[in-house]
């Protein structure tokens, strides 16, 4: 028998993959379970487990699979890796490999890596907090400073391995963090060959999983969620990151974001900064917001529009037009005296205000999380990650196999595709967006059909029947009500179904597809000519004669409401169950004679696209919070309530339910950065179009500026009575057509009423526009050209005032590559130094031997 590691490792490896040479065998021992499931070492106690691989016994897979992984066997020890394998206690199919580098493997990778280690303690600490003088009170929002300490800061710098003597190394086990052993060691295993072909070269664990070569690899979570380990070595961060973070009891505590960095990573790590930042900056819109409905709600019993809704001597006497053709029937406009109540609710002068405040809300957040942002680059030592750190991804190097020349440099190099091939594989994706798009967009116009169809048989049963069983709710369910609600149910079940289909599906379409506003004047069907008929099948006002931005708050508040329940019991109870489940399946098994890496193998892994989908989630929440605040004031708060609770079951889901996920480098939240930034810019226009063509807002402003008083009302000052009946037009019941006449006409009455600016019957102009109607077109379309640019300024002026990297973040960086600078010169010249000193000693002897040679 030889070991692997006493013949050529590279002409045994070309050797190997062309016959199985008989003989060979690997340096990965296969030892028993020592009955310590506590244990991160190997069985020596002293090699620290950094990966663990899990496969099936070689005897009981395929052939190929088997040779395979001897191979990737060979090319992980190649590259300086120590194996150990063990038997499941479990099942006796599973193998798990037990990876460890030596800390020469680790001081190369991390050289590799560029990982920055300490070089100094920190002589400059950022200013303290202004609430420092009421931590007395703050204390009680932190995690516990005797279980969670905090940790000395350092100046820091990448690390070289031929300048060891100039980082501050205390003990080389704990030099380099688990997190900084795990991440070198998935580096190592996702670049591991295992196959050349010509030019295609097979590398990577990802490929071998896909494969089923591996059936898991992941790092070692270091003990059990809710005990301590009982290894004496362990420092137990996942106990106290469940117990401080993660735990219900702790849902009102800050987070303790640098150890959520040093166990998870800073990918993970930058996810709950933002989502923390986000949360609390969210407290801020909702106090505005409930402020705002708190006003609306006092005011809806003096509004002076709803009054003379729910007055019988003006609502009660007004007979309102049928909404659809025949079966529907005249009705009086007081019937809809408490859905109009409602609607002041939302639909008031605070509007305006909370839709402006939210768009400077927005650009404040976005400024100060970039400020937060860069204290934590600082912080973490990733303020130059993208341009030095980023290895490419193994997958693509993977891909490269067509060469290229550089157009910049001139040089060539390896690409993944051609350009021919890189043209389809556009097309196809621009194809396949373009599908879904249309996908979209079909199921928008099949909800607007169903609101038609819905509205008109609503319309015809929910007024013509008495509905004493529904006593209660009588006054709320109306036409417009009912298919509303309906159609938004509608709505979230479509979107959910689309998200399965289509993760990327746009969420926030639906709610621009909403009911036209006939606020604005305008009719959904032919507008009538002289002489004509006002009344099609399309030409019907679908609002309440009050307003129509209550369809708006409806659909939001259902879809808003709905996504967040439904995403965190999904979060909760998916992985929940499924582990259950395998825990139920493996029962037999005691609980305490199970090893640490077969407890995390029974645990979740995480998702491919890892924090996708939580990103996206709160992504659409902030569409929603920001895009159409101008219908919800209390959007934000419900975001607030649903953050609250997001941030610990994602914490309590990934702390309890899943495997550790491999720790990554990241600099800031990425591409939803911009994403955000665009959103906040189309928030401006969306609500400035809500509040104009929605709301009621600018009629009632038009009304109480110009038509109020002389010269085209009667009142001596400007005042808002007599609205609702300026508001509504006159319609001739004679002009209806035989198709469009309802059947019965419970009331005496030659004329009926209808939400519109139109002249009425006898007019020189009847059914035309009146000028009131230009005056309000006028005015929206001067609301939205002001506000849009006295917001857009003001946040231009905010992003240019407030800068992007605080000032103490700035001097620690400039004195941070100072320090730097000056540890490297000094070594540059004591190596000078030394190197003069030796050619001094040496000469001498050189001009002696020179000359005795001469």
């Amino acid at each position: 028998m030889y070991c692997l590691h006493d013949i050529n490792i590279s002409l045994y490896i070309y050797e190997f993959r062309q016959v199985d040479l008989p003989g060979l065998r690997f340096c990965c021992p296969q030892v028993e379970f020592n009955d310590k499931p506590d244990s991160l070492f190997f069985n020596d106690g002293v090699r620290r487990i950094d990966f663990i691989l899990v496969y099936e016994d070689e005897d009981k897979k395929e052939f190929e699979k088997r040779h395979t992984f001897q191979r990737h066997k060979a090319s992980l020890m190649e590259m300086g890796m120590e194996l150990e394998a063990t038997k499941s206690v479990i099942d006796d199919k599973l193998l798990f490999v037990k990876v460890h580098m030596p800390w020469d493997v680790q001081c190369t990778y991390a050289e590799v890596l560029h990982i920055k280690l300490p070089i100094q303690l920190n002589d400059q600490s950022l200013r303290p907090s202004p609430l420092r003088f009421f931590s007395c009170i703050t204390k009680r929002f932190y995690p516990n400073e005797d279980l969670i300490t905090k940790e000395a800061e350092f100046f820091t710098a990448p690390f070289e391995k031929d300048r060891l003597d100039l980082f501050y190394v205390r003990d080389k086990d704990v030099f380099f963090t688990a997190s900084m052993r795990s991440r070198m060691a998935f580096y190592i295993l996702s670049r591991a060959p295992y196959e050349i072909r010509g030019k295609i070269k097979k590398f990577g664990i990802t490929k071998l999983l896909d494969g089923g070569v591996y059936k898991a690899a992941y790092p070692l979570h270091d003990c059990r969620f809710n005990v301590t380990s009982k290894e004496e070595s362990c420092p137990n961060e996942r106990f106290l990151l469940y117990e401080e973070w993660a735990h219900p009891k702790s849902f009102y505590k800050m987070q303790p974001l640098n150890l959520i960095r040093k166990y998870y990573g800073e990918k993970i790590g930058i996810y709950f900064a933002w989502l923390g930042f986000y949360t609390r900056m969210l407290a801020l819109a909702a106090v505005v917001g409930l402020s705002c409905f708190i006003y609306g709600y006092k005011t809806q019993e003096t509004s002076t529009w709803s009054k003379e809704v729910c007055s019988p001597d003006i609502g009660g006497n007004i007979v309102m037009c049928p909404q659809c053709d025949r079966e529907c029937n005249y009705w009086k406009l007081n019937s809809t005296c408490e859905a109009s109540k409602k609607l002041c609710i939302f639909d008031n002068f605070g509007t305006l205000v909370f839709a402006v405040f939210m768009s400077i809300w927005v650009t404040l957040f976005l400024e100060f999380w970039k400020r937060y942002q860069a204290e934590l680059e600082y912080t973490w030592d990733t303020v130059e990650f993208l341009e030095q750190e980023e290895p490419p991804r193994p997958e693509y190097e993977a891909k490269c196999i067509h060469e290229r020349k550089n157009p910049v440099t001139g040089v060539k190099e390896l690409v993944p595709h051609t350009a021919c091939e890189r043209c389809v594989r556009v097309s196809i994706g621009i194809g396949t967006v373009l599908f879904w798009i249309l996908l979209i967009l079909a199921s928008i116009v099949a909800i607007i059909v169903y609101r038609l169809a819905a509205f008109f048989a609503f319309s015809a049963k929910l007024r013509a029947q008495d509905l004493k069983e529904l006593e209660p709710l009588k006054e709320y369910v109306t036409p417009q009500m009912a298919t509303s609600v309906t159609a938004s149910l509608i709505s979230f079940v479509v979107i959910m179904i689309l998200n399965i289909l289509y993760e990327r599906v746009n969420t926030n379409i639906p709610l621009e597809g909403g009911w036209p506003s006939r606020g604005s004047g305008l009719p959904l069907g032919k507008i009538p000519e002289r002489g004509g008929t006002v009344w099609s099948q399309w030409a019907v006002c679908y609002c309440d004669p009050g307003g129509c931005l209550i369809e708006l708050t409806t659909q939001l508040s259902i879809i808003m409401g709905g996504k967040a329940i439904w995403n965190n019991i999904q979060e909760v109870l998916l992985p929940w169950v499924k582990n259950l489940i395998l825990r139920h399946c493996t029962r037999g098994a005691s609980e305490a004679a199970i090893p640490r890496w077969e407890q995390d193998y029974r645990l979740q892994p995480l998702p491919k696209l890892g924090l996708f989908y939580e990103y996206l989630e709160m992504v659409i929440q902030f569409g929603f919070v920001t895009l159409f605040v101008a219908s919800f004031p209390l959007a934000p708060i419900l975001a607030l309530v649903n953050n609250v609770f997001e941030i610990r079951v994602d914490a309590w889901k990934i702390t309890t339910q899943f495997r550790r996920i491999v720790p990554e480098k990241a600099q800031d939240i990425g591409a939803w950065q911009p994403i955000l930034q665009g959103i906040a810019i189309l928030a401006v226009a969306t609500n400035a179009m809500i509040i104009a063509f929605t709301s009621d807002m600018i009629p009632r402003l038009v009304y109480y500026w110009s038509f109020s008083v002389y010269p085209y009302g009667d009142h001596s000052n400007h005042t808002m009575q007599g609205y609702i009946n300026s508001s509504l037009s006159v319609f001739n019941i004679d002009d209806f057509s035989n198709y469009s006449k309802p059947l019965m006409t419970p009331y005496n009455i030659t004329t009926c009423r209808y939400r519109d600016f139109r002249y009425g019957p006898g007019h020189p102009r009847q059914y035309e526009y009146t000028i009131y109607y230009w005056h309000v077109i006028a005015a929206k379309m001067a609301f939205i050209i002001v506000v849009e640019h006295i917001v857009y300024l003001t946040k231009f002026i905010l992003s240019y005032v407030i800068p992007d990297v605080p000032y103490a973040v700035r001097e620690q960086i400039k004195r941070e590559k100072y320090l730097t600078q000056v540890v490297l010169h000094e070594t540059n010249l004591k190596l000078v130094t030394k190197l003069a000193r030796m050619d001094e000693d040496i000469r001498p002897y050189s001009y002696t031997h020179d000359y005795k040679v001469f």
